[in-house]
């Protein structure tokens, strides 16, 4: 059986080119390195190297073992390295997934600052659209999902971002550009443009339309915000946004918004984690500063 040390003892005879250097190299008696060398030929059946040569001159064999360990040995260094750096909460994986389309206009700044922070975690981001990201951080395919729809999963954490209010955008000219707010039977005769996502996933329908047993005309998808927008602006719908979503918008009054119900509706951004990774500092630190990003870069938002 080949064992590390049989391959560390083979590199260190190469670099030295004799047994009683090798031995001092390695903190062994030149009796204890014969001995194990002796023991790994008779397992093998072959001789590794030509004795009393000098540099000492390996054989066919022999080579084999040392390219296995140029293969092995730098690998398995730099995976000591790793799971160091992990333990001292320096280096890791944080893999993302998104359930929220305009979430990149805050989130990509948070991701720009971590990564000049922590250069030595592996970051990787995906919208968590078309799959369930949930249940895929819960099994270890992620580190972090971005959702404002937290499900009871044993092993996850809900940490919040910040509170937000779902608008209705409507086009300057709709017939309901007079009323203060909308409700649930206005949107009964609408075009409702959303993301293509399940309706189950969106505010306009968990929070409003669903608990008034209220469905819209019809529902017309587009995959980016300005896309819903061009369609509301030229009256061809109305469409169902996060407040600061809105705000370029309505500056340039492009479009309306109205809150959903007299009181306004609001809804809160998580960052959902696992259990276990909750006290890694680079986590805690992307954390804090995903929740400073948003509040420097969105109007309208609360802290919870």
């Amino acid at each position: 059986m080949i064992e590390i040390k049989h391959l560390n003892t083979l590199v260190a005879l190469r670099r030295s080119g004799s047994l009683v250097e090798a031995a001092e190299r390695l903190f062994l008696t030149q009796s204890a390195l014969s001995h194990q060398l002796k023991d790994l030929e008779d397992k093998l059946n072959t001789r590794l190297f030509i004795r009393k040569t000098r540099p000492i001159r390996f054989t066919v064999a022999g080579q084999r073992l040392l390219t296995l360990a140029d293969e092995i040995l730098p690998s398995l260094a730099s995976a000591e390295r790793d799971i160091s750096r992990l333990n001292a909460g320096e280096a890791g994986r944080l893999h993302m997934a998104i359930e929220c389309h305009s979430c990149f206009q805050w989130l990509m700044p948070a991701i720009d600052k971590f990564r000049d922070s922590w250069p030595e975690v592996e970051l990787d981001l995906s919208s968590g659209f078309s799959f369930a990201p949930l249940p895929a951080l819960a099994r270890g395919d992620l580190d972090l999902v971005v959702t404002s729809d937290p499900k009871e999963i044993t092993g996850l954490r809900y940490i919040p971002l910040f509170s937000y209010q779902p608008m209705l955008a409507i086009s300057r000219h709709h017939a309901l550009a007079s009323k203060a707010f909308v409700e649930p039977e206005d949107i009964a005769n609408e075009i409702l443009i959303t993301y293509p996502v399940e309706t189950e996933r969106l505010d306009i329908f968990s929070l409003f339309l669903d608990p008034a047993g209220v469905e819209p005309t019809g529902i017309r998808q587009a995959d980016m915000t300005i896309m819903m927008l061009q369609l509301v602006a030229s009256g061809r719908g109305v469409a169902a946004l996060p407040n600061w979503a809105l705000t370029e918008y309505l500056e340039r009054d492009y479009v309306l918004a109205k809150p959903l119900g007299k009181d306004g509706l609001w809804n809160t951004l998580y960052a959902a984690i696992r259990e276990e990774q909750a006290d890694l500092p680079f986590m805690s630190d992307f954390l804090t500063t995903a929740v400073t990003s948003s509040f420097d870069n969105l109007k309208g938002i609360k802290r919870v």
